[in-house]
């Protein structure tokens, strides 16, 4: 397969029969590791390690990752449903270098009742994680070994097979699903399925994608989930860009997607190495898109210069900058003349709250005090408009009257469904307020 691969297979009691079998069909092929509960009849070899004593699937898995050695990782489900047959087409996405991980997706003919929860859980799975996989709580996956081993993982039982796809996703790797075609339909127990929907449904609603370590990542992650209203603002800046440009705190990359096709060079300079990891994942295949680890005011400006960035874009940072008019000094001293600064901010200081004190913000902004602190520093103001006049009420009542510091993720998939109308509406007239301003700022002379 090119890649040295690795077959990890949880068994219990019940499955180390059909474990067994697998390791013996494989350990020729690759490196095998069955990881388990219980006596399991097969001699261990240079290939072939056998780990006992593990109870529960997800603590087998994280005690044979202690034993991978291959690039590529298989975790394969001891059921006879399965064939590793399949595993080149499985692991081809990731010997490509188009994904991290690869979901094989269960197809089977007709209607089977068996397979009806998994359905069921795996639209649940993409309801909470936002990934574009119609199987996401499949038996058999391909990961790169060096991805699987980043994610943290804490459940003891199956529920494991839903925080792996929690965790990839929130880490934002490469996720991509193949077609399985099925030799029978895997039975899974009733309690296999609640331990999983237990598990989504806490990081639904009491725990981030983060595990709670890390406060403004759910807002974050929430607003990446919002596609229609991310395509709004990643038309606006484009309209604007040119062919080399610097994102100023890129977060985990939900406008740096927005902006990167059709550009030379996309530098996503982000402060937080927490983020800075999860552009790497996330923009890894694609050389023009570059995280910059930095803070503003202690980023290499020369070596940026050297770089001939054309456009530096700002959504929704300037915000976070204490000294702001210091940072637009810093942007006109790296662009040329006829560069351009384009900037999202949020507006009007009456609606700053809870959600605002979340995420880091010094202040919202006023177009007058937004056009004095670009052309005070050096940027003739071409453009300066309000943006989002439908989405105050709803700021005002979680940020300002109920003090919540996060969006609700059902009120945000709502208003997002109305983003294209709201967009297409908002082009056609000229807004007297708006949640947020929108501003192209741009150089006419020499510094």
């Amino acid at each position: 397969m090119g890649h040295r691969l690795s077959v990890v297979v949880p068994y219990s009691p019940t499955t180390a029969a059909t474990a067994a079998h697998f390791a013996r069909s494989l350990a020729d092929q690759a490196e095998v590791i069955l990881a388990g509960e219980g006596q399991i009849e097969v001699a261990p070899g240079p290939n072939l390690h056998v780990l006992s004593g593990m109870a529960g699937k997800g603590a087998a898995i994280r005690a044979a990752l202690g034993k991978v050695t291959g690039a590529v990782t298989v975790l394969q489900d001891p059921d006879e449903a399965y064939t590793p047959g399949d595993y080149e087409a499985l692991c081809r996405p990731i010997q490509e270098d188009t994904a991290d991980a690869v979901f094989g997706r269960r197809e089977a003919q007709g209607l089977r009742p068996e397979l009806l929860a998994e359905r069921a859980l795996g639209g649940f799975t993409r309801l909470v994680t936002d990934v574009a996989l119609e199987d996401p709580l499949t038996g058999v996956r391909a990961f790169r070994t060096e991805a699987l081993r980043s994610v943290t993982l804490t459940s003891e039982d199956d529920a494991v097979d839903a925080e792996l796809v929690v965790k990839l996703a929130a880490q934002l790797f490469r996720l991509t699903e193949v077609p399985l075609p099925l030799q029978a339909v895997p039975k899974r127990p009733l309690a296999s399925h609640l331990s999983k929907l237990r598990t989504l449904m806490r990081y639904a609603t009491v725990q981030d994608d983060a595990d709670n370590r890390h406060e403004g990542y759910s807002s974050l992650e929430r607003m990446d989930g919002a596609n229609n209203y991310n395509a709004w603002l990643g038309r606006r800046f484009r309209e604007h860009l040119g062919k080399r440009v610097l994102e100023i705190g890129a977060g985990i990359g939900t406008i740096t997607r927005e902006l990167e096709a059709g550009r030379e060079l996309l530098i996503a300079l982000e402060v937080d190495r927490f983020y800075v990891d999860r552009l790497k994942n996330k923009f890894r295949g694609k050389p023009h898109v570059r995280p910059y680890l930095s803070d503003v005011a202690l980023a290499d400006w020369e070596a940026l210069k050297a770089e001939r960035i054309d456009t530096i874009v700002l959504s929704n940072v300037l915000e976070h900058i204490p000294d702001d008019a210091a940072a637009v000094r810093r942007f006109r001293q790296i662009l040329p003349v006829g560069g351009k600064v384009v900037i999202l901010v949020p507006a009007l200081q009456q609606l700053f709250g809870a959600m605002d004190e979340a995420v880091g913000h010094h202040r919202r902004y006023h177009p007058d005090t937004l056009r004095r602190v670009l052309e005070e520093n050096g940027f003739a103001v071409d453009t300066l408009e309000w943006m989002n006049l439908v989405g105050i009420p709803g700021w005002f009542m979680n940020s300002r009257v109920m003090r919540r510091r996060t969006m609700p993720k059902l009120q945000l998939k709502l208003y997002d469904r109305l983003a294209p109308l709201l967009a297409q509406a908002e082009s056609h007239v000229n807004l007297p307020v708006g949640l947020s301003l929108f501003a192209v700022g741009r150089v006419t002379g020499e510094v």
